[in-house]
């Protein structure tokens, strides 16, 4: 229990700061504070799963810091493009694209991220983890538990809450049957802003998703 409350706290660790650098970049560029990502608390997951691969799959094996950065790249490049791929499939909107930038794979990962991606990972792997293991172990073992149960009960009320949001954005999409996918996406964001502030936050967090082609579809 204790291992598990361990990795689980590393994981909400890793997963609000990779919210943190997703705030800070998207404030560097549009000077402004936006919540990004698709839960309502401060985390990512995707940063939190991407860690965890790392630190699984490459376990003791650090002795090789280029064999560590590529595995880097490797884990977080394949979790970044099945996430998108899956997403897109399941709520019908392709919720970042790199079409636009060098060296993409379908728009889904680029060079651009996947280099960072290999460079935090080191930095996990060799300073971050290591400190973040210490102090954790610092903290007695019932305190770390509890604290373990309830961080996992607000995750899963913020998973519900935003899922059964997502469900309505798919639901919204899904109900314009025309073939103008940018037509579609303009009466959701319509719709968005007509809502309430939690799915005004999607259109925030990710302004520029675009419309999967939805004709044909069964509803």
């Amino acid at each position: 229990m204790e291992l598990f409350a361990t990795y689980f706290l590393l994981f909400i660790i890793y997963s609000f700061l990779g919210w943190l650098l997703e705030v800070i970049c998207t404030l560097w560029e549009q000077k402004k504070f936006v919540n990004r990502g698709f839960l309502i608390g401060p985390i990512c997951p995707i940063y939190g799963h991407g860690v965890l691969g790392i630190l699984f799959l490459i376990g003791s094996s650090t002795h090789d810091f280029l064999g560590v950065f590529l595995k880097s790249i490797l884990i977080c490049s394949v979790l970044e493009y099945f996430t998108s791929y899956i997403m897109e499939k399941i709520f019908k909107a392709r919720w970042w694209d790199y079409s636009k930038k060098k060296f993409n794979i379908n728009g889904r990962i680029c060079l651009e991220t996947m280099v960072p991606f290999g460079l935090l990972g080191t930095l996990i792997v060799y300073f971050l983890n290591p400190l973040f293991l210490k102090l954790l172990s610092i903290i007695p073992s019932k305190i770390l538990i509890i604290l373990a149960i309830i961080l996992v009960i607000i995750y899963i009320i913020d998973n519900i809450i935003s899922l059964n949001i997502m469900s309505k954005i798919r639901g919204e999409i899904k109900k314009h049957n025309v073939d103008n996918t940018e037509l579609i996406k303009k009466k959701v964001v319509c719709w968005l802003e007509n809502n309430t502030t939690l799915y005004h936050r999607i259109k925030n967090a990710y302004p520029k998703f675009k419309i999967r082609k939805v004709m044909n579809e069964k509803k």
